[in-house]
């Protein structure tokens, strides 16, 4: 089963997809990176190449691997385009009703035997599988932000994923490098179960003047050794996204614990998503970012 995967679509070429492209044509995969539109595929290619060049420039790759896996990937702006692929990973916005659309379009054009997968951070895989006509053959592969840097991939299982499916996922991950933690398929899963509600905290740090934006991250990169302040992680991450986790958190698991924080809803509504937009907790439009409380 695991040596049947040896084409491997993406749909959605963001932050996410060309990352999880860049890293399975580094790993010897054929790739098919799907997106609506020319434009954001054509960036989402210069993306992959300039962070394989410097992947290139730090000695972690060789110039022959930069060549070969930029030669391993296409780019498709239809779903049929990805009709020969044996597995297909979604990385699309973090809306439920979003990603089952994606589903039903997509498993029309697929093989039988073909793999779906979902990079969603924290809705159910089982949910998502029954949108499909193959959830014996679907599975949750979460990917962390930035693809190529970050080490850990999440597999989660949904109710009537089978062995197989498991066990080819597991072979994929592998042969990418990167290394696998089992989840069960609850809210947000591992990783997002433990980091979202923290930095929903730091929000409310924020909202309730227990210290600004600069003396939060200051705090938590000095005081606990964080690379980056929960704030600034935040931005990164997108705060549409942030938002998005912890209403999934908040209504898979019926605790005020993880009520959205009134002013990560305010950024919200107010277009304020991070760096994608260029202004959230802290204003990217100048030379240096600058806190905007």
């Amino acid at each position: 089963m695991a040596a049947a995967i040896k084409k491997v679509g993406v749909i959605g070429s963001g932050q996410m997809g060309n990352g999880i492209a860049h890293v399975a044509a580094l790993g010897g995969f054929a790739v098919v990176l799907n997106d609506v539109s020319a434009e954001r595929l054509k960036s989402a290619m210069a993306t992959i190449n300039g962070n394989l060049s410097r992947q290139l420039a730090k000695k972690i790759i060789t110039e022959d691997a930069r060549k070969s896996a930029l030669a391993n990937i296409t780019a498709t702006e239809k779903l049929d385009g990805l009709s020969d692929c044996d597995l297909v990973i979604e990385t699309a916005v973090e809306k439920e009703e979003v990603k089952r659309k994606i589903f039903h379009d997509l498993c029309a054009t697929l093989k039988p035997e073909a793999i779906v997968a979902s990079n969603t951070s924290s809705i159910s895989i089982t949910r998502l599988a029954a949108s499909t006509d193959r959830p014996e053959r679907f599975i949750g592969i979460h990917f962390m932000n930035p693809v190529p840097l970050m080490e850990l991939v999440e597999l989660i299982r949904g109710i009537a994923t089978d062995d197989a499916t498991f066990d080819a996922a597991k072979a994929f991950v592998t042969q990418l490098g990167k290394q696998i933690a089992v989840s069960e398929d609850f809210p947000a899963f591992i990783v997002n179960r433990i980091l979202l509600p923290m930095i929903n905290e730091a929000i409310y740090t924020l909202y309730e003047g227990v210290g600004n934006v600069e003396a939060i991250d200051m705090a938590m990169k000095l005081g606990a050794h964080h690379p980056m302040g929960p704030l600034e992680l935040a931005d990164f991450i997108g705060l549409d996204t942030c938002l998005s986790i912890m209403q999934v958190l908040h209504e898979g698991l019926a605790d005020s614990k993880y009520r959205p924080c009134p002013l990560l809803v305010k950024y919200v509504e107010a277009g304020w998503l991070g760096r994608k937009t260029q202004r959230g907790f802290y204003d990217y439009r100048g030379d240096k970012p600058v806190p905007t409380r």
